[in-house]
């Protein structure tokens, strides 16, 4: 457990004006602290609400009557003595009890994500756990917000930490053959742990072909829409975002850059993004709006492409070379018209020359007809994409990369009979988990990982 000199403190609670708000202190001041400004001899009972006025120690100033509550380190998120101060949540109140804090000897004001840096350092938890609380507060989806419960809980530091106690226990096999060569040992204990490493090695192999479900869960599925100049893509993009989110004109050209709406489909995040109409141009910036909408098209997870009703079923030429298996075919404009007179699906061929068969959907993005169908596909595919069960998901490209380094470890350690190059293979692969979960190396990710979060965390 780490001892730190000063108690910090600050506002955990979301700024501006609320009902009620929460300032919390954390470090070896915090119970004296809360007893100078309860005005008694004695901390409370820990993990007992208190109501009571709170003064300034140095002036008298009623500063507010607030419910504190004291917990006693290292029963406490951050393994400190901590204390929370419940007070009315409007900007005189916080900043009054925020000043008062600051004159306080030995206090400082908490740096962003400190006080679950402190509960690392502490042991209370590991980086993923630490992780899955940034993610926490930044979920804006209940999709979002249950991979990131599952992680804050340690399901993933959990699994991890399995894998590498087992290699562990393996390496510790191996080097027992290493050192104790004469001992009456199995022969050929390489080949016995063999087992147990190919084993380790496969669960992490299914973990990393997730097709990076958690990692798009926290980022957003990932949708553009594509087509030629003023076929109505700009208007659908509207019509999904429920506002005038891009500028609809007749003018071909007029959307240069791409715009992005953030949607929350069956509680799954979605990025919806409009872009430059695929055509050659003799316009710089509409050129280079054009290069970028392809470039976002191709590492898209899901492609609609818009085809004006007058044109179909010719596909703007541009387009039709980013078809694949995640497209979605809409023909746009198609008001009045019967569902029988429009086609269902799609029979062609990818760029690659694969055959497809894609659904088509008739739409209107002017009156909205054909607007429900599309959001009911929209939803099955987000969660074909991003919907999982099983062992909660690889969430973070720091995570994928030392997992695939370990795994070449395992890899190479597996295809040796000489002991000491299959103990240093599996040591190393031990190494690359530990990072993941802060067990090794981490003084370098700490500022980085903990720098993301709010100060009050």
């Amino acid at each position: 457990m780490i001892a730190h000199q000063n108690t910090i403190f600050a506002l955990s609670s979301g700024a501006g004006r609320a009902g009620v708000a929460v300032i919390r202190l954390s470090g070896p001041m915090a119970g004296q602290t809360l007893c100078a400004l309860l005005g008694r001899d004695t901390v409370p009972t820990p993990r007992h609400a208190v109501y009571a006025p709170i003064r300034d120690p140095q002036t008298g100033e009623r500063l507010d009557d607030a419910v504190a509550i004291y917990f006693a380190g290292p029963a406490s998120f951050t393994g400190e003595d901590v204390v929370e101060l419940h007070t009315h949540g409007g900007r005189a109140v916080i900043n009054g009890v925020l000043e008062c804090l600051s004159r306080q000897p030995g206090l400082r004001i908490a740096e962003p994500g400190e006080y679950t840096k402190r509960a690392f350092e502490n042991g209370k938890m590991d980086l993923t756990a630490a992780e899955g609380i940034a993610d926490l507060i930044d979920a804006e989806t209940a999709a979002q917000r249950r991979q990131a419960v599952r992680q804050m809980a340690g399901e993933l530091g959990a699994l991890y930490e399995d894998w590498r106690t087992r290699l562990m226990k393996a390496l510790a096999h191996i080097e027992a053959d290493i050192d104790f060569p004469d001992e009456d040992l199995p022969d050929g204990i390489v080949p016995v742990v063999r087992g147990d490493l190919i084993a380790v090695g496969d669960e992490m192999t299914k973990h990393l072909a997730d097709n990076r479900r958690g990692e798009r869960l926290r980022e957003g599925f990932q949708i553009v829409i594509l087509g030629a100049p003023n076929a109505g893509k700009s208007s659908l993009l509207n019509r999904l975002a429920q506002r005038d989110a891009a500028i609809v004109s007749e003018i071909a050209g007029t959307t240069r850059d791409m715009i992005e709406v953030h949607l929350d489909l069956g509680g799954f995040p979605v990025t919806m993004v409009d872009t430059a109409g695929l055509r050659e141009s003799g316009d710089v910036i509409e050129t280079e709006g054009v290069r970028r909408a392809t470039e976002r098209a191709e590492n898209a997870d899901l492609r609609l492409v818009v085809v004006d009703r007058e044109d179909w079923p010719h596909i703007d030429p541009e387009a039709a070379r980013l078809i694949d298996g995640s497209t979605i075919l809409l023909i746009n404009k198609v008001d009045g018209l019967a569902p029988a007179e429009l086609p269902k699906v799609w029979n062609g061929t990818s760029a690659k020359g694969a055959a497809l068969e894609l659904p088509v959907l008739p739409i209107s993005a002017m009156t909205g007809q054909g607007i429900e169908s599309l959001l009911q596909l929209l939803e099955t595919r987000v969660k074909e994409g991003l919907d999982f069960a099983g062992p909660v998901p690889l969430t973070r490209l720091r995570h994928r990369r030392a997992l695939e380094s370990a795994s070449d470890h395992l890899d190479r350690g597996m295809k040796t009979d000489i002991a000491e190059l299959a103990a240093e293979d599996v040591r190393l692969a031990v190494r690359e988990i530990g990072k993941i979960t802060g067990r090794v190396d981490v003084e370098d990710l700490l500022d980085i990982i903990f720098g993301d979060f709010c100060i009050g965390k």
